[in-house]
């Protein structure tokens, strides 16, 4: 009988042996198909691009089948069931296809190694470059271990310069891959080393990231033949052989390295093959033992112990990883089987389930869950608007600054943004109510703080212009013209930026609306096209909402920028009195005017509406101060100061640093009027135009949307594309209840054996 019999207690133990690996097998393809929560224990070779991995496995198969060379050409997981059979000559494999996992397709050698170049080729035109996805293949074969072995793609150490930085990308896609899939801990880990010095960590720095103590990793040195000439004493084979504690520190499995070789060359019938069968490679790699042990034992000067022996060689490797496997095996059957219960009764559970989608097709039932649907989705709504925490803010919740990414920020004239965390709350992840109370808070700020844009010179004097029916100039007109273009100019942009910033968060609130169903088992799974439709009728609403709402908001902007009403504007009046009493005193030595009656004449101009002749007389003062003229000290008539301020002002337009100063004062006191009024009438309006009709105006819509929506329903609901959806599912469903009843057989079948077994030895 062939060593790749643990027991040899006969037929029957060898029949169990394989039920055994056939039930693991099904139950590791079982995972991959359909991902469910098990995995069967397996070997996952893991190493460098050059430590030689392909070409280990293919040693420990007994034939080639892979794309073996320099660089990286293991772009995908192979995943190799291989099991013993003496029968067949040569290796019989099946491919499980991507596209239907579930019936093995049987491919010959040549297709195999086609296919895996195939797929290496086309990942290396990807941006990634490498998929997590296993190629599972089945094999039998004359020379194989009972071992599932999964080959990943090389690690790669690439150098730190930045032109390479194409291949520091690839080395940690391929360092990712390789250690989620160390992750699982029922797998065990073969490491290759490809050194001389147990110093050099290369690949145990990877591993010993997930498993510390290497207590299932087997530690594999490569490239025996290559590096015996390379010892010089017979020291360094010892040290080599029995790497000290302090050197190769953990609990690994087998207590010390395995050593291999592997004979270079290809098998086949070209001029460039070495082999011309899997036979010649398998007696090559029996030969190239033979040569290894002999050179080290004539390094060392002695004989090999048996210990040592049992580390030596391709075949050694095979035995100790064959009885481990099937230890590891036989310890999993007692775990497997509740965890096949609990699968099955899960997988029943859905079938009823789909079986129950299938019988409620119908008219009148479809439209009951319409309105149930709708009625839950208005509540969710609402309640996300109050306030709620059901949903998960580190999945749906937004910072500040990840508002202003995804909705748009608060941008003034000036091209800058307010410092986030100046706003209450920028930290932390809101949505709903909570969420659009920040933007609006973030919209005060914002506009609250906004300040006049500069005035010039230029635009002053292009202001003044020519009046219909003189050429004088009028510095109260001139500086409304100012004021209102600013004010247009400056707030025009927030509004728009608002309306983007709110509904955006409206937006939001149906898929945390949806979420929420979801957890309370309410959502109408598989009726997409309802679903849809009723999210999109909520769009268009908002969207509708907040242009209507915007429209409303631009009509009061234009009117406060077109016409201005000094009533709106005289509320900062203690502070220009304040200003113009300080400019009457800063200008008293040049125009040589009393400061205070000036002041008091200046002020009487803007604020007084009692005498017409008052304000008649405050604005010639004002004039007469904007003009910058001398005037004697001597007290002038009244009448002699009005001409001068009509010579001075409405007929010389030499704009002096006091008029600049005034027409300033008048722009700031517009503005101020103007921005005070926009920001308190564009949050009331928000406030009643977008945010209350959420409330009192959408149940409404969506429920004439849904009665709409219900005049045809096979289309809303996609009853045919859904039954035949349903349909679907529930044959793949019974399939795979299928495949875990017949391993719970499988599996019950194997325990009870095991388990008498085990009375029998007690007895």
């Amino acid at each position: 009988m062939d060593q790749h019999q643990f027991d040899n207690g006969g037929a029957e133990t060898e029949d169990g042996q394989w039920k055994l690996y056939e039930a693991y097998n099904e139950l590791h393809g079982l995972a991959q198909e359909f991902s469910t929560p098990f995995d069967a224990p397996a070997v996952l070779v893991v190493g460098h691009q050059t430590d030689g991995k392909s070409a280990l496995v293919e040693a420990l198969m007994g034939f080639q089948f892979n794309h073996v060379g320099g660089g990286t050409k293991t772009r995908r997981p192979i995943t190799l069931h291989m099991k013993f059979n003496p029968d067949c000559h040569t290796p019989l494999c099946r491919l499980l296809s991507d596209s239907d996992p579930s019936i093995p397709q049987d491919k010959s050698l040549q297709q195999i190694q086609a296919y895996i170049e195939a797929e290496n080729m086309r990942l290396e035109r990807e941006s990634y470059q490498f998929s997590s996805k296993e190629i599972i293949i089945r094999i039998e074969y004359k020379y194989c271990p009972n071992l599932t072995i999964i080959d990943t793609p090389g690690l790669i150490a690439p150098a730190p310069a930045r032109k390479n930085r194409a291949l520091q990308s690839q080395a940690r896609a391929v360092e990712s891959l390789v250690r989620a899939k160390m992750q699982h801990k029922e797998f065990i880990i073969l490491c290759l080393e490809d050194c001389s010095d147990w110093s050099n960590a290369t690949t145990r720095r990877v591993v010993m990231q997930i498993d510390p103590e290497l207590s299932r990793t087997v530690v594999v040195s490569t490239k025996l033949d290559t590096k015996i000439p390379q010892f010089a004493r017979a020291s360094d084979v010892e040290v080599f052989l029995s790497p000290p504690a302090s050197t190769l520190d953990g609990l690994m499995l087998g207590d010390s390295p395995f050593f291999t070789s592997v004979p270079s060359g290809r098998v086949g019938s070209g001029h460039e093959s070495v082999y011309g069968s899997n036979d010649e490679f398998k007696q090559a790699i029996s030969l190239r033992e033979m040569e290894d042990r002999a050179a080290l034992e004539e390094k060392l000067g002695r004989s090999l112990s048996k210990q040592e022996r049992s580390r030596i060689g391709v075949s050694c490797l095979k035995l100790f990883l064959e009885e481990l496997l099937q230890k590891r095996y036989m310890d999993s059957v007692p775990l497997i089987i509740p965890l096949l219960e609990k699968e099955f009764r899960g997988t029943t559970r859905k079938l009823n389930e789909i079986n129950q989608e299938l019988s409620s097709l119908d008219e009148v039932k479809l439209k009951e869950k319409g309105r149930a649907f709708h009625d839950l989705f208005l509540t969710k709504l609402s309640l996300l608007l109050k306030g709620t925490v059901l949903a998960p803010p580190d999945k749906f919740g937004e910072t500040l600054l990840d508002e202003r990414v995804n909705g748009g920020a608060f941008i003034g004239t000036d091209g800058l943004q307010f410092p986030h965390k100046l706003i209450p709350n920028a930290g932390m992840r809101l949505y709903g109510g909570a969420q659009y109370h920040r933007a609006m808070a973030e919209f005060r700020f914002v506009v609250g703080g906004t300040k006049c844009p500069p005035i010039t010179r230029e635009e002053i004097v292009n202001a003044c212009g020519v009046e219909d029916i003189h050429d004088g100039t009028n510095y109260s007109r001139t500086a409304c013209v100012i004021a209102v273009a600013k004010a247009r100019d400056t707030f025009e942009p927030f509004l728009h930026q608002l309306g983007g910033r709110l509904l955006h968060i409206l937006k939001r609130l149906v898929p945390i609306s949806v979420f929420l169903l979801q957890k309370e088992g309410e959502y109408l799974s598989g009726h997409e096209v309802f679903l849809n439709r009723a999210a999109s009728a909520f769009d268009n609403f908002a969207e509708s909402t907040e242009r209507s709402c915007r429209e409303k908001c631009m009509e009061d902007l234009v009117s406060t920028t077109r016409y201005v009403s000094w009533s709106l504007h005289n509320k900062n009046r203690a502070g220009l009195r304040q200003f113009l009493d300080s400019f009457g005193g800063s200008e008293q030595s040049n125009v040589g005017v009393n400061s205070s009656s000036v002041s008091t004449e200046l002020s009487s101009g803007f604020v007084s509406n009692d005498r017409q002749e008052v304000k008649s007389k405050g604005d010639v003062k004002l004039n007469n101060l904007a003009s910058g003229n001398d005037l004697t000290a001597s007290a002038p008539t009244t009448e002699t100061r009005l001409a001068d301020l009509l010579d001075s002002t409405l007929w010389n337009r030499r704009l002096a640093p006091s008029s600049e100063r005034i027409v300033y004062a008048l722009v700031q006191q517009i503005f101020h009027g103007i921005r005070e009024y926009f920001l308190a009438s564009t949050e009331l309006k928000f406030n009643c135009f977008l945010l209350m009709p959420v409330v009192d105006k959408l149940p409404a819509l969506l429920r004439a949307d849904l009665d709409s929506a219900f005049e045809d329903v096979d289309n809303v609901f996609d009853i045919s594309n859904m039954r035949h959806s349903l349909g679907q599912r529930r044959r793949e469903t019974e399939i795979e209840l299928k495949r875990i009843q017949r391993l719970k057989e499988k599996f019950g079948e194997i325990h009870e054996q095991l388990s008498s077994s085990v009375a029998i030895l007690r007895a």
